[in-house]
């Protein structure tokens, strides 16, 4: 199976730059796996498409500021994105420019924050020592900055800290709890407390589950064939809680909806092969690309994808290939906004 299977033309002008003034405005596209149709609706509208003892689960992982950027002592622009901890201080982190941060090249983020680069990999990977006193959260919502992807292509303006503020607000799921993510789930942005609420209501169980995203997630796939990428781990915890909660829902005929590829790839990686839940935590490099057989998901929600990505050959392996690019088709034509702060698709 080639990566290029999974190419598309997006116009430039459909990313969405911004998020919408409110969480629940998005548009969604609702598409039906068995029927192989489609129909335009509101995020609003999803109530509508659950029914009582669904269950829906969602991830709470919490995106930290942990893009940081500074000068390297020979005054050019340095940039570290803080990956995952590897124990004692020392974390794995994507390095901008590289080859130009030799290991023991000590970086000074404002004072408060220290990193020394240990060692060198591949893809611009490096690991560094972080040097800071008493936590490291409070350290990092002073210093950092949220790690937003690059295709958010803002101009620059005069309040840009007032623009970091608005982004870290926005930037995450209003359940976020467990920090830990340099990427949101997005598909979770469209939720805000109101909505969830009526879900409850409504007889729909609210399960939480933490995967924290990392370059797994956004890596870009390099391999010509699909078969040959590799993913790279992420940590996820599924508690004894929410795995009881999740098999007593599918036991009684309920469905269990996916908000987010994240949640997908947490729920494939700890089911057993008759679909129940196990709790555990670990770390997940699990690739799902067509020809994956779901034991955990019946129902998934999630953002338009990137051309060429993990994410899109996950969320053709759950609906078929041809269907979900025919779909994306009819989503551009419609002008729909596209990738992080963008519109939704649900897939029944």
């Amino acid at each position: 199976m080639l990566v290029s299977d999974f190419d598309y033309h997006l116009p430039e002008d459909l990313i969405a730059q911004e998020p919408l003034p409110e969480r629940t405005a998005s548009r969604m596209l609702v598409l039906d796996r068995a029927a192989r149709t489609w129909e335009h609706r509101r995020f609003a509208d999803l109530p509508a498409y659950l029914r009582p003892g669904d269950c829906l689960v969602v991830n709470d992982t919490q995106v930290l500021p942990a893009r940081l950027v500074t000068r390297r002592p020979t005054g050019g622009r340095a940039e570290l994105l803080l990956l995952q901890p590897l124990g004692n201080r020392v974390w794995q982190a994507l390095a901008r420019p590289a080859q130009r941060l030799r290991p023991g090249t000590i970086l000074d983020f404002g004072g408060r924050l220290q990193a020394t680069v240990l060692t060198r990999g591949e893809e611009g990977i490096v690991q560094v020592r972080l040097d800071y006193q008493g936590d490291l959260l409070p350290v990092l919502e002073e210093v950092g900055l949220t790690p937003l992807p690059p295709y958010l292509r803002r101009p620059r303006q005069a309040s840009e800290r007032a623009r970091e503020q608005a982004d870290r607000t926005r930037y995450q799921t209003v359940y976020a709890r467990t920090p830990g993510a340099v990427a949101a789930p997005t598909a979770g942005l469209h939720f805000d407390q109101a909505m969830l609420a009526a879900l409850e209501q409504q007889g729909i169980a609210i399960v939480r589950l933490t995967l924290h995203v990392s370059l797994g997630t956004f890596r870009p796939v390099t391999a010509e064939r699909v078969e040959d990428h590799r993913m790279h781990a992420e940590y996820y915890r599924v508690s004894e809680e929410a795995a009881g909660r999740i098999n007593e829902r599918r036991a009684a005929g309920g469905r269990v909806l996916a908000v987010g590829t994240t949640v997908t790839r947490t729920l494939e990686t700890v089911a057993d092969e008759a679909g129940r839940v196990q709790p555990g935590e670990g770390w997940s490099d699990l690739f799902i690309f067509p020809g994956y057989r779901f034991r955990a998901v019946d129902l998934l929600l999630t953002n338009f994808h990137l051309p060429r990505s993990t994410l899109l050959m996950l969320v053709s392996a759950f609906a078929g290939r041809e269907l979900v690019l025919a779909a994306y088709r009819a989503a551009i034509a419609e002008r729909y906004r596209f990738y992080s702060y963008g519109d939704c698709m649900l897939i029944l």
